[in-house]
């Protein structure tokens, strides 16, 4: 496997911290072997606080407490496009912004946070579509927002990639794919998550093939997996929080064995891809919720996170794709 690419593992690590702090996700990353990390919510000394809400001072708390703990931010936690996509009373708490408002304010303190941590890869949404209609009648709109969206991350080196999530008009791996046809923008790419999948209802088979459909947009993976002990067939609309069966790659319903087998001879081109773009590599970025989750994060607990990366490494050793973590010569140097 020495002469393979290998992948590049991260981690959202605000999922390994008890309190969010800043010094317990970063110690419990570097203590894991973990080299990146997704930043999200984080407590850098005044309360906890999403990444996009975070102070200059903060800032710059963070980027000197993560050069000491030896990690790079590999993407922006962001939750740009998880507002509404129309104006419509639908039941739902979530909240409406104007596009025209949206691009200018939110979408650039994204990329202001992206450029201030060195990062080149901003995590976002496909926008939610009225609850209880078709997503397939709304692609037309989320496509030329997201296309705006691009566009300006373009503008300032960076690319934006839509997460596959419940709920969403991009809550399938066939509708990322026809999005991302219809924006057709090289600053716009695809974030695979098999739990995401799973939780709607599917089948590892019919995850398999949403993973396959996105493989054209694709540029990295989230890893987090999920156990139905009671499958019930397809879920229009998913109580984000009332799931509570989430386990490590190596023991949900997502299928991540066959999935990370197809991906190893993918990667040379998703590496390229990638690289195009800026990014250090192919980045699986852990997500896993072990001990809960909802719409806007989840937790693992810093326990928890190492089963979730052990279970990880247990797949990636057993279909013989190549990972990076620390060794003895990275803390002798």
């Amino acid at each position: 496997m020495s002469d393979q690419i290998p992948v590049l593992l991260s981690g959202f690590a605000d999922e390994a911290a008890n309190e969010k702090l800043a010094v317990q996700q970063f110690s419990a990353f570097a203590a894991l072997g973990l080299r990146y990390y997704s930043i999200r919510f984080i407590d850098a000394g005044e309360g906890i606080k999403n990444v996009m809400m975070l102070s200059d001072k903060e800032i710059e708390h963070v980027k000197k407490m993560q050069a000491d703990y030896g990690l790079k931010v590999s993407s922006i936690g962001s939750p740009i496009g998880k507002v509404k996509l129309q104006d419509v009373d639908d039941g739902t708490s979530n909240k409406y912004i104007p596009f025209e408002k949206y691009l200018a304010e939110d979408v650039q303190t994204a990329c202001d946070r992206a450029e201030a941590f060195g990062a080149k890869l901003i995590r976002g949404f496909a926008f939610y579509h009225p609850k209880g209609t078709d997503p397939n009648e709304h692609l037309d709109q989320v496509s030329d927002q997201l296309g705006q969206i691009a566009e300006a991350c373009d503008k300032r080196g960076l690319t934006f990639g839509l997460e596959v999530e419940a709920n969403l008009v991009g809550q399938t791996g066939e509708l990322l794919k026809t999005i991302a046809e219809k924006v057709n923008h090289p600053a716009m790419l695809t974030i695979f998550d098999g739990a995401n999948i799973v939780t709607q209802g599917f089948t590892a088979d019919e995850t398999y093939a949403q993973y396959l459909a996105m493989k054209p947009s694709m540029g990295w993976l989230h890893i987090k997996d999920y156990h139905d002990p009671s499958p019930t067939g397809r879920i229009k609309h998913v109580d984000e929080a009332s799931l509570a069966n989430f386990v490590p790659a190596d023991c949900g319903d997502s299928g991540h064995e066959a999935i990370l087998r197809d991906l190893k001879d993918f990667l040379p081109e998703l590496h390229r891809r990638m690289t195009d773009r800026g990014a250090d590599g192919v980045f699986l970025d852990l997500e896993p919720h072990v001990k809960g989750g909802g719409q806007f994060g989840g937790f693992s607990g810093p326990d928890g996170f190492g089963v979730a990366l052990r279970g990880l490494c247990r797949v990636l050793d057993y279909v013989q794709v190549p990972y990076d973590l620390r060794g003895f010569a990275d803390i002798k140097g």
